[in-house]
């Protein structure tokens, strides 16, 4: 018996259930006899035999497609080196109990690490087991792959939302508020940021400055910049990434705590920017942080998004019951006009522990603005509606019952 392993890593999105329903329908589909099991808690679950058996599942698992956020739990959780014999041993110890063969781990960077550790230690220990990355990241820094499901619905969401608050600002702005800053996520690459430019069209500019990480801050070059618009407009809209960096090459609003793969924590941009404009051209402002909104808002995703998270969660189980172990799916651009794509496979050990930055030719010259190039890049993601079933005016975002394995 080859059973099957799911587990949902890092910070989620608001269409890893969709991938989630790719790996399982896919699975289902070509051998009902394979019994699929859901972690808790992502490689959590597994260190603490906590498993979903989902063949105890009543509800029709359609409703994975419909839900923002990690339906069976994420984490963020570092694997050890592989010297770490122990521990290893102990975890293919409790796949076996379940007669797991196929392991899924449907994640970002770090999980891609995960999946690579697991599969390398795998053949180390001559245990059969066939470890498939399936990618996700609302970052869209993977390497290989052309874009990450998950980054297009974030950029849908950023886009709109600065576009509307735009709008608001310019109601306001001849008696109030001349200056709003929306920080982003975005620890070293400025993908969700630069996606902000898609609200601006031939006509009309919603959006004035776009911070990047990619960039270095210039303060009085940006000071004089939004004095400008407010000159120019009446007001200035700024999009701030997260992982901004000064001249140093240090993040801008970086805290001393780290998490348990040694990132900084990050956030306080958009107060600290704010102040920023406040202290040297007192200027009316408001500031907001978009954090967990932008990541788990299913109710905007981007049909493309959704198409594409499903299609790489089905291309995982195909390769892996084709008993390839250590890859990833990963989107191929076949074609800009009319956008196409495909699914490839790329190599865990050039994906793992690398990150994919905005290209030069994609940032203006004045370091403020997204080039044609990139708003072509960006525009065919953030691309249809799948609107989920509402329920009393609100998304119903139904769960699945979920019952422990024995």
């Amino acid at each position: 018996m080859k059973n099957a392993f799911y587990a949902q890593s890092g910070g989620v999105t608001s269409v890893i259930n969709s991938s989630a329903y790719g790996v399982i329908s896919e699975l289902q589909a070509r051998d009902n006899s394979i019994n699929i099991f859901a972690s808790q808690n992502g490689i959590v679950g597994l260190l603490e035999d906590k498993l979903y058996d989902l063949g105890k599942t009543k509800k029709s698992i359609e409703l994975l497609k419909d839900s923002p956020a990690g339906m069976f739990g994420s984490c963020r959780y570092k694997l050890p080196a592989l010297t770490e014999k122990a521990f290893y041993e102990n975890l293919f110890q409790k796949l076996d109990q379940k007669s797991i063969k196929y392991f899924f781990y449907n994640g970002g960077n770090d999980s891609a690490d995960t999946c690579l550790k697991v599969s390398q230690a795998a053949k180390d220990f001559g245990y059969e087991l066939y470890a498939v990355a399936v990618p996700k990241t609302i970052d869209n820094d993977l390497a290989i792959t052309d874009n990450c499901p998950g980054f297009g619905s974030v950029a849908k969401y950023i886009a709109t939302s600065a576009k509307e608050a735009s709008l608001d600002i310019k109601s306001m702005c001849k008696t109030s508020t001349k200056v709003f800053i929306l920080e982003v996520m975005g620890r070293h690459a400025g993908w969700i940021a630069a996606s902000a430019e898609l609200a601006n069209d031939a006509k009309n500019t919603y959006v004035h400055k776009i911070l990047l990480p990619e960039v270095s801050f210039d303060e009085s070059k940006f000071l004089a910049g939004v004095e400008e618009d407010v000159k120019n407009y009446g007001y200035s809209v700024v999009v701030a990434s997260e992982g901004l960096k000064d001249k140093n090459g240090e993040i801008y609003s970086a805290s001393s705590e780290k998490d348990s793969f040694g990132h900084s924590q990050l956030g306080g941009l958009a107060p600290k920017i704010a102040n920023l404009v406040s202290n040297n051209l007192n200027l009316k402002y408001h500031w907001s942080v978009s954090d967990y909104l932008q990541r788990s808002a299913r109710h905007l995703a981007s049909k493309t998004d959704l198409e594409q998270a499903v299609a790489v969660g089905k291309r995982a189980v195909e390769y892996a019951l084709s008993e390839k172990s250590g890859i990833m799916p990963v989107i191929q651009r076949v074609s800009q006009k009319p956008y196409r794509w495909s699914i490839g496979e790329g190599n865990l050990k050039d994906i793992a522990n690398e990150e994919k930055v905005l290209p030069n030719d994609y940032i203006s010259d004045c370091g403020f603005r997204i080039t044609p190039k990139g708003v072509d890049y960006l525009s065919p993601l953030i691309q249809g509606e799948d609107y989920p079933r509402f329920d009393n005016g609100v998304p119903a975002y139904e769960q699945l019952d979920l019952h422990l394995a024995d």
